[in-house]
C-alpha cells in the first residue's frame, strides 16, 4: 500500500518562495508518475505539474510555467514543488498524488499555501 504525505507549505509574501515535498512511502514498484494539483476555496482541484518517474519528463500548467519546477530526490522517493515569484492567486490548498501503472491513484491530504501581504 502507498501513502503520499506534503509537507512545506505556508505563508509566503507575494514575489517569495516555498518548497513542498512530497513523500512517498510504501510498495511504489508500480509507480508511473506524481503530479501535483492544486484547490482554492470555491473553486476547482486543477492540476499544475506532473513527473514521470522513468524519464524525469515534467510538465507544467501555463500559468506555473518559468515560476514552478518539479524535481525528484530519488534516494528518499521524494517530489519536491520549488515554488518562485509567488502570487496571491496561487494561494490554494496543494496536493500530490500517486499515479500507477495500474491500480488506483494515490492522494495526499495537501498542504496549505497561502500568498499574502
Amino acid at each position: 500500500q502507498v501513502q503520499v504525505v506534503e509537507s512545506g507549505g505556508g505563508l509566503a509574501q507575494p514575489g517569495g518562495s516555498l518548497r513542498l515535498a512530497c513523500d512517498i512511502s510504501g510498495n511504489i514498484a508500480n509507480i508511473f508518475l506524481i503530479d501535483w494539483y492544486r484547490q482554492a476555496p470555491g473553486k476547482q482541484r486543477e492540476w499544475i505539474s506532473g513527473l514521470t518517474w522513468s524519464d524525469g519528463t515534467r510538465t507544467y500548467r501555463e500559468s506555473v510555467k518559468g515560476r514552478f519546477t518539479i524535481s525528484r530526490d530519488g534516494t528518499k522517493n521524494t517530489v519536491f514543488l520549488q515554488m518562485n515569484m509567488l502570487k496571491p492567486e496561487d494561494t490554494a490548498m496543494y496536493y500530490c498524488k500517486f499515479v500507477p501503472r495500474q491500480g488506483d491513484d494515490v492522494w495526499g491530504k495537501g498542504t496549505q499555501v497561502t500568498v499574502s501581504t
